[in-house]
């Protein structure tokens, strides 16, 4: 199978929204009056951001999901992607599954496939995505990094840590019960990305980024961004493991042998997460609980923004916490 026949049986569909679609040298977006374009590119690369043996499907799903979490950091409408495809050789059932799980996440947000490219080459999946922001009486409704303000509360949506749990557990670090891998590996390979939530904190939110690389390590670049500070609970950081909470509540039924210090790292730097970090100042409570019921995303408040700079961790009782937790980065 040739480069275009490729192209055509998985990735070619008509254009809907985009102007003009797959097939010429470019594709033609046209933003709608009164809004700005939102873009973000991710790229995953075998054996870096993935294990070769993730399922197809569901690596097509995380591929854009990524994007879209993107999208939702910046309150962002998804409009339409362009991928980028390295196969080492046609798999036209890898092809065919990872089509699968790509387009049908896609479909579910209104995210049309307008365009990318195909070469030869190691496993490499590279996603430019493209939304839309309102601007209302020529101010820009995008949520950015640099907006928080002392005093405004830090939330984060959904549950942490799971996915590098899985993580650990498939590069036999750690040794989980079947059915607990089984449900954290569904975190790590098909995370939910939060664009209802995104959309509803448009008016709410101070400042915003998806979780991508470790909870404290990106709340780290709203604070250096806000020129703000900032104290973190780190227990009810790590209450949020999903796993961890279940374990507690179904005590015997599985054992998970992890010490606190090694739950609290994957809660506050663990990565892979894609949930919403954002602030909010105190008086909006209600109107953040009003975007968590009508995205139908839970959110959890997990600190407060300082003006004083740097970052706190306090467990519980409030007493403090040393700060030992590094999020990842590709070249440390």
């Amino acid at each position: 199978m040739g480069e275009f026949d490729l192209i055509a049986r998985y990735f070619k569909r008509p254009a809907r929204r985009a102007v003009l679609g797959v097939g010429d040298d470019c594709a033609l977006l046209q933003p709608r009056p009164g809004t700005q374009m939102a873009i973000s590119t991710d790229m995953l690369v075998a054996g870096r951001h993935f294990l070769t043996e993730t399922d197809p499907c569901r690596l097509g799903h995380k591929s854009l999901a990524v994007n879209l979490s993107d999208l939702a950091a910046c309150g962002a409408q998804p409009l339409a992607f362009t991928l980028a495809l390295s196969l080492p050789r046609v798999d036209e059932s890898w092809l065919a599954a990872f089509a699968q799980g790509l387009l049908a996440l896609a479909d579910a947000h209104g995210c049309e496939l307008i365009g990318g490219d195909t070469t030869c080459g190691p496993l490499n999946i590279c996603i430019t995505v493209f939304g839309e922001v309102p601007v209302v009486a020529g101010r820009s409704q995008a949520l950015l990094r640099s907006g928080a303000q002392p005093g405004d509360d830090i939330y984060v949506s959904g549950t942490l840590g799971d996915a590098r749990l899985a993580l650990d557990a498939l590069l036999g670090k750690t040794v989980l019960p079947d059915d607990v891998l089984v449900a954290t590996r569904l975190r790590l390979e098909q995370p939910t990305p939060r664009v209802a939530l995104g959309l509803a904190l448009r008016d709410v939110a101070s400042a915003a980024l998806d979780v991508s690389d470790g909870l404290l390590g990106d709340l780290g670049h709203i604070l250096e961004s806000s020129a703000m500070g900032a104290t973190v609970d780190a227990d009810v950081a790590t209450s949020l493991i999903a796993i961890r909470a279940l374990s507690i509540r179904v005590r015997g039924q599985f054992n998970i042998n992890l010490s606190e210090d090694k739950w609290r790292r994957y809660a506050l730097s663990g990565g892979d997460d894609y949930e919403l970090l954002f602030t909010a100042p105190a008086h909006l409570r209600e109107a953040v609980q009003a975007a968590s019921r009508a995205s139908q995303t839970p959110v959890t408040r997990i600190g407060q923004i300082n003006a004083e700079p740097g970052l706190r961790l306090i467990d519980s009782q409030g007493q403090p916490l040393a700060n030992s937790y590094t999020s990842f980065d590709h070249f440390a």
